[in-house]
């Protein structure tokens, strides 16, 4: 399966007004107890494209042992957006607010939690952050640096705001209006106020997260019915991808479409079969990521009806009973789910962030998905992927390719205290021909598990003696 680095025709310089994340900030959530950022700003020219101008980077892979916080710094993520989109509906007054503080200590449960992000829109950057603790908003502030001048938006220090001086009346007066458990910026954006607008939709349209990959078909397959064009690129996936798969099929409300072929012209509704043209050893998304064409999954989550699933048929199998969306593999299941999330940033815009990235894919399945976001003919738009790993494999080479660049690697670590710390690769000062899977393996980065050998061999190979569980059983029966 070879990935094709093809070039639109006219391509032009792209990400001139992207949507991008710049950097991230967090303290005092979960296992992260002092301030820790991510930072996407490129350190070195070979993460820059040659053509798109974009001003962070397109990808960031963070690396780290079991239990070390990469998961938290995504959840941290997560709860700054959803305090951003539901705080005014979900905190009822007097109600506090919803956080993880770090409690592995006497004074963090006690001490706010921080949120940060700045953010490039439409060739304005922004930066918004707030401060929390269990009852209330501590701290919340937006700035804008229109013209690379600084302007304020709004301040606000408990129930105490203040303007910028080209704030209009009817901000201030959201304000008063504003309770001690809501963000500003939540009550702003609802009430319409344009000024705000830009940073509020970053939260509630750009920012995605993939869904974890359950039994039960993805909350994106409701709505309608499916036209032939987005099942076929879906089909078309799913076979390049090499998974055996030779056709699909919509069932709606335990009503099972018959099959139709991508030569006919029939109407919408129907299951469909990969075009035979598509052989699998084409580029994994071809299709679906090809030409800037709206593809399989960026319209599916308004084609499908509330009780519809997709039944799989494979290849050379003589039972003719598909496969449902439960019974099928956790590899087509979670390419399926990340294909589609995949889509609809590249498409638009934003940022797609992934835990564990590489669970239940294979390698260069992963190297596939990531070599997108770094493609400027694939991503025009500047669109971002955040994702954790364990796999060292996406550090190094996969077929020959490199998957990712030196800043776009990033560290977890977790210290005696059970203290989480991030920092990049560029710490280290790698050279460009390093052989960063090998260093990472062998400690040099560090965020590899310090596993005790000898406790760890004793407590798998522990067994109860044979004739224990005979005598316990004996005692019982002698006892009836």
């Amino acid at each position: 399966m070879v990935f094709p680095h093809r070039r639109r025709s006219g391509h032009r310089k792209t990400g001139e007004r992207a949507t991008m994340l710049l950097s991230f900030r967090v303290e005092n959530h979960r296992s992260i107890r002092d301030e820790q950022q991510l930072l996407l700003t490129p350190v070195y020219d070979d993460a820059r494209p040659q053509e798109a101008d974009w001003e962070a980077s397109t990808v960031a892979g963070i690396f780290g042992a079991n239990a070390s916080g990469k998961s938290n710094l995504l959840d941290a993520l997560a709860l700054m957006r959803d305090t951003v989109r539901w705080s005014m509906s979900d905190n009822e007054p007097g109600a506090g607010m919803r956080r993880h503080a770090f409690f592995l200590d006497e004074e963090s449960p006690g001490e706010p939690s921080a949120f940060v992000i700045d953010l490039k829109l439409g060739g304005v950057r922004y930066t918004y952050g707030f401060s929390i603790d269990d009852d209330r908003v501590v701290d919340e502030w937006l700035y804008g640096y229109p013209q690379q001048r600084k302007r304020i938006y709004f301040e606000r220090q408990g129930e105490n705001f203040t303007f910028g001086d080209r704030a209009q009346a009817r901000l201030r007066h959201i304000g008063a209006l504003t309770g001690q458990n809501v963000l500003f910026l939540t009550v702003a954006a609802r009430a319409g106020h344009k000024a705000v607008q830009p940073v509020y939709r970053w939260f509630s349209e750009s920012l995605v997260f993939a869904e974890e990959r359950r039994p039960e078909p993805p909350s994106w397959l409701r709505g309608g019915e499916a036209s032939e064009e987005r099942l076929r690129s879906l089909g078309d996936l799913l076979k390049s991808a090499d998974t055996g798969i030779r056709s699909i099929e919509l069932q709606e409300d335990g009503n099972r479409t018959p099959f139709r072929s991508l030569r006919s012209t029939g109407s919408v509704g129907h299951s469909l079969r990969p075009d035979e043209s598509h052989r699998a050893d084409r580029s994994l998304f071809v299709g679906a990521f090809h030409g800037g064409k709206t593809a399989f999954l960026s319209q599916l989550a308004d084609s499908l009806s509330p009780g519809s699933t997709l039944l799989f048929h494979h290849e050379g199998t003589a039972v003719e009973r598909p496969l449902m969306w439960e019974e099928e593999s956790l590899g087509t299941r979670a390419l399926a789910v990340l294909g589609f999330e995949a889509q609809r940033v590249l498409e638009t815009g934003g940022v797609l962030v992934v835990d564990e990235i590489d669970a239940s894919l294979h390698p260069y399945l992963s190297a596939r998905v990531i070599a997108l976001f770094q493609d400027e003919g694939q991503n025009p738009a500047g669109a971002q992927l955040i994702f954790t790993s364990h796999d060292a494999a996406l550090l190094g080479r996969v077929r020959g390719e490199e998957v990712l660049k030196r800043d776009h690697i990033w560290f977890v670590d977790k210290d005696e205290e059970g203290r989480t710390s991030l920092y990049p690769l560029s710490d280290f000062k790698p050279r460009g021909d390093d052989n960063r899977a090998r260093r990472y393996l062998t400690g040099r980065y560090g965020a590899v598990p310090e596993v005790d050998d000898e406790l760890f061999r004793d407590a798998l190979a522990r067994r109860e003696p044979r004739g224990t569980t005979e005598a316990v059983d004996g005692k019982k029966e002698s006892a009836r």
